[in-house]
């Protein structure tokens, strides 16, 4: 891995309530990967996969995007694939392991993935999947739709998904092992704010847009934008002080969902 130029992708989840939160959870779930070969799939610019193959094992990584694969290459440099959609170019029965993230509700056709993972998937391998949790009611999610946060901007074809889609998606060869939600309404209000103020800081410089995956700051985003950096890493007590008020709402369901499910022996 490339320790000294992934610097500036950690500093960023350093500074990341979301990305850490997604981090913990994904660990939370993940069987030790040393002695594996497990696949990360979505995991952003790459700190992510980064940071899973600091952990052992064996690690492929893939992503949709040309600039979000070219930066999780530059991180992590070997086993990087890009993927047209449903389809991946692995043989069967391949990994231990495979990580989603935020990559369902990208695709059109999740239920040709959903088979696509089981084909991949080691008999009686795991699959941690992330997503957004499926709130049609959200207050919050109208305010984001209407500043232009809405889902087509983040690459969606679908707004999420809850546990029971999930597990009709997967269908009978997964077993659903385990379920959370996580990131509640200060912590999303925090990153609305800070990806509305993004969005409109590149197109006042007139940048292209980010990704077919919404934001994805690279390194040579983050060279374009020190001095926001510099005010990011003011503001992020902060920011995690108003994260932390999610505590105040402990019967609400989060913003984001994660299922660990296990693939059937036959």
């Amino acid at each position: 891995m490339n320790d000294a130029g992934a610097r500036w992708a950690v500093a960023l989840f350093n500074r990341s309530v979301l990305k850490q939160a997604k981090y913990r959870q994904i660990s939370a779930l993940l069987d030790d990967p040393a002695g594996k070969t497990s696949l990360d799939i979505g995991a952003d610019n790459g700190v992510i996969s980064y940071l899973l193959r600091g952990r052992g094992g064996r690690w492929h990584s893939a992503d949709l995007d040309e600039r979000a694969v070219a930066s999780i290459r530059q991180l992590v440099q070997t086993d990087v694939h890009q993927l047209a959609g449903a389809q991946t170019p692995f043989p069967d029965a391949t990994f231990d392991q495979v990580v989603v993230i935020d990559y369902l509700e990208h695709i059109p056709d999740d239920g040709a993935f959903a088979r696509e993972l089981a084909r991949i998937l080691k008999p009686g391998g795991r699959v941690i999947i992330n997503v957004p949790h499926l709130k049609p009611r959200s207050l919050l999610n109208r305010f984001r739709h209407a500043i232009g946060l809405t889902d087509e901007w983040h690459g969606h074809v679908r707004p999420g998904y809850d546990v029971a889609g999930i597990k009709l998606l997967l269908g009978p060869r997964f077993v659903v092992e385990r379920s959370v939600t996580y990131s509640g309404t200060f912590s999303e209000l925090v990153d609305t704010g800070l990806n509305g103020l993004y969005t409109a800081m590149s197109r006042g410089a007139g940048d292209r847009p980010s990704s077919r995956k919404g934001t994805v700051v690279t390194q040579s985003d983050m060279q374009k934008h020190r001095k926001q950096f510099v005010l990011l890493t003011a503001l992020y007590p902060a920011l995690w002080a108003t994260a932390k008020l999610d505590a105040l709402l402990p019967f609400q369901t989060g913003y984001k969902l994660i299922v660990r499910a296990r693939l059937t022996e036959s």
